[in-house]
């Protein structure tokens, strides 16, 4: 078989830049593939559907993986094996961007095991991939033969100097104040994810008002591939038919029907309410066996539940929707009630307890060097973080029993808006890694956002000076086909699935922070979406006052054992000298002080964080520091102590340095030997003449700040003279670090070096 010729087709973003699409050439096994590209970034899709699902199949069991090659950017993975393995929390993040969006649009009763994988193999740095995942995604799908009830795509906004952009590029997009993936059918957003510097509610719906517009482009650009490809893509796979009985549904929706009304109407808590949506259940299959027979159950089983559950939705929405109460009772935008705690956890740098309704974070804050940072090893932009947020579901906060396993994708989904809702309120420079965990302990309805809630506080309370209090709440929207549609605040778990919108929103009092949104009913409104977003922010502002009445803004100071740290800079050209050779300095200053000494490098120089809980051994860390890089300055005074007489004059240490103090600087009067007037161990005064820029050799004098015979004191002309005389400094000053190099003097390095003493 010869070469194959791919079919292509290109769409343009709106500032010019070209995105192409063609399928035929790689990976014609799968049932469909696409190789998309934006200038040398290069993403391929695959997707393999099954074609008949597993007899009994309860469910849809589709699974998407978005993984990038190390080699797309020429780099061989950083782990162990030095291969790719599992993923990583990035590519899971992108993974769910693009799951959340296309699991909706499969058909009812499609059941069959469908597989997304989606590989970065070639990477422009800045071209941002993560945005194009989506369209490739959808892409690949429309050149198959598997049925979708729609195609997508999905696109990041981000506004960038007051201006909106469409996929920005990796540098621009480090100065965006807001940032949000959006994905949409070509009639409909489906999904909304991102962060912003306190944007406001308007500035959310222009973005996506944006967002819809260009994808309209791109799903036209893969329809135009598809009709390429021809029947194989324009002609889906027969849907089986979804089982059916008349009969069994009409008696299904006698038996429960009056008793979920009640139910739906008695403001129950989740505990009580399921207990009794259990009897209901099981009294409805009791009546069912006797009418439709036992021993056929296997065959009106699994349409029982379907249309229990298909009833049991209508009725509580139909609640909800004619007479606006909720399951436990509350107005649709009434808040659980709160309570918080602070200071919870005595051993810990900072702690909060966070408690709305039947949902509890348990969030504790550390605080850490730099050698704490998390290693973030990813193709496209591996760094150290200095933020980290972990979250935590145990099976015990829904009174479940489960394996413990490393955290799931939901796990690594929630702690990412929260982290990123978080961190946008951080203080910039802050010299700590800051690592805050949320143990989740009991859940009914929005997690994430007790977590945010709770981080908040914990951050508070160990006097990390955050710019403002964050806080979340998880909003819910029901509509039918007469036009009625109810939002709901502070939704619960059992309103979360029966909604039609789920979104999360995070914030400050001036503006959101993060948000995730998914919308499951077509053609929502961006009036309603308005609406929503506004009742969120009154929710959201609610919680703050809730959490204010425990504590509004952080602490003073950081807790007693807490680690200090003192952070200042030094030349680029002490780096060296404080870490020494092998670290060998830097590691001997850390045993003799008993702190932590991190050294980080900018443009400007050099950055050195000293940590400890003990006050005075930063002092002893930064005073042996300062010993090292202190730079003399011509007319300044020191004090210093001598260590050594010699026939020309004393030797004198002074801030780890050591200068030659001449017999003739020592004062107006002519002295023999200097010994007549110091000895070893005497403290004098002095002040530098000159410093030789080549090598370092200092010119000390006493004289120079030593009343004249006649009672005034020496001119700085007198100096000056003197000090281009000569006279003083001949052999030069000596460094502590035996060495110096360039600037001459001793240097306790050993090292050898110009101008020391020989």
């Amino acid at each position: 078989m010869g070469k194959q010729i791919p079919l292509r087709t290109t769409f343009n973003l709106p500032d010019g830049r070209e995105i192409s699409l063609e399928t035929g050439k790689l990976a014609a096994q799968a049932d469909g593939s696409v190789l998309l590209r934006m200038g040398d970034t290069m993403l391929l899709c695959t997707v393999v559907s099954m074609k008949k699902a597993k007899e009994g199949q309860p469910f849809f069991p589709l699974s998407v993986d978005y993984q990038e090659k190390f080699a797309s950017v020429g780099r061989i993975p950083g782990n162990f094996f030095r291969r790719e393995s599992r993923l990583s929390d990035y590519e899971i993040l992108i993974s769910r961007l693009v799951d959340r969006a296309l699991r909706p649009l499969f058909p009812d009763g499609y059941m069959n095991e469908t597989q997304v994988i989606i590989n970065l193999i070639s990477a422009d740095k800045d071209v941002m991939p993560d945005a194009l995942a989506g369209l490739a995604c959808s892409a690949a799908i429309a050149v198959s033969d598997i049925p979708v009830e729609g195609l997508f795509s999905e696109v990041r906004v981000a506004r960038i100097n007051g201006e909106f952009v469409v996929n920005p590029g990796r540098k621009a997009l480090a100065n965006a104040d807001m940032d949000f993936i959006v994905a949409a059918t070509k009639h409909d957003i489906t999904m909304v994810e991102g962060e912003a510097n306190e944007c406001q509610e308007e500035d959310l719906i222009a973005a996506m008002k944006l967002a819809h517009e260009v994808i309209k482009t791109q799903i036209a650009a893969q329809e135009r591939l598809a009709e390429l490809v021809g029947d194989k893509a324009l002609v889906k796979r027969t849907l089986p038919e979804v089982p059916h009985n008349e009969a069994l549904k009409l008696r299904i929706e006698n038996l429960i029907s009056d008793d979920i009304y009640t139910l739906a109407r008695s403001a129950s808590n989740k505990e009580v309410r399921k207990e009794r949506l259990d009897e209901i259940k099981d009294a409805m299959m009791v009546a069912l066996n006797e009418e439709f027979g036992e021993e056929t159950k296997d065959q009106w089983k699994s349409l029982a539940d379907r249309y229990y559950d298909k009833t049991k939705k209508h009725v509580i929405r139909d609640v909800v929707l004619s007479e606006s109460k909720r399951l436990d009772g509350r107005k649709t935008n009434e808040i659980r009630d709160i309570w918080c705690e602070v200071d919870y956890l005595p051993t810990t740098h900072g702690s909060a307890v966070f408690t709305r309704g039947e949902t509890q974070s348990l969030t504790s804050l550390t605080l850490g060097t730099k050698e704490n940072q998390a290693m973030i090893d990813i193709a496209l932009d591996p760094h150290d973080d200095k933020f980290i947020l972990h979250y935590n579901f145990p099976p015990y906060s829904t009174g479940e029993v489960k394996p413990m396993r490393g955290p799931g994708r939901r796990e690594v989904g929630h702690a990412n808006l929260a982290g990123r809702s978080i961190r946008k309120v951080m203080p910039a420079n802050f010299p700590y890694t800051v690592r805050i965990v949320s143990d989740i302990l009991e859940s009914n309805g929005s997690s994430s956002m007790a977590t945010v809630c709770a981080g908040s506080l914990a951050l508070m309370d160990g006097g990390v000076p955050i710019a403002a209090p964050v806080a979340g709440i998880a909003m819910g929207a029901i509509a039918d086909d007469k036009g009625r549609i109810a939002i709901l605040s502070d939704i619960l778990g059992d309103e979360d699935a029966l909604g039609d919108m789920d979104f999360k929103v995070t914030g400050t009092s001036k503006g959101i922070t993060g948000t995730q949104m998914d919308i499951k009913i077509d053609g929502m409104p961006y009036e309603m979406l308005t609406k929503a977003l506004l009742q969120a922010r009154e929710g959201r502002l609610h919680i703050l006052g809730e959490m204010a009445k425990t504590i509004s803004v952080a602490r003073e100071d950081l807790k007693p054992h807490a680690p200090r740290v003192m952070e200042f800079r030094i030349p680029r050209d002490f780096i060296g000298a404080v870490i020494g050779p092998g670290g060998k300095v830097i590691q001997e200053m850390q045993r003799n002080t008993g702190t932590t000494i991190s050294i980080s490098e900018d443009e400007q120089g050099g950055i050195v964080a000293i940590f400890s809980p003990d006050k005075t051994a930063i002092d002893a860390a930064y005073a042996a520091i300062q010993g090292i890089v202190f730079l003399p300055e011509v007319g300044s005074v020191y004090e210093g102590l001598v260590e050594e007489l010699a026939e020309y004059g004393a030797f004198v240490k002074f801030k780890g340095k050591t200068g030659l103090l001449h017999v003739s600087e020592y004062d107006h009067r002519r002295i023999e030997n200097i010994a007549d007037v110091l000895k070893v161990g005497d403290t004098v005064s002095f002040k530098i003449l000159d410093v030789d820029p080549k090598t370092g050799k200092m010119k000390l004098s006493r004289r120079a700040i030593t009343v004249k015979p006649d009672g005034t004191m020496p001119t700085d002309e007198e100096n000056a003279a003197r000090a281009n005389r000569g006279g003083g400094g001949d052999r030069g000053g000596r460094d502590d670090r035996r060495g110096g190099g360039d600037r001459g003097g001793r240097d306790d390095r050993r090292g050898g070096g110009g101008g020391g003493r020989r």
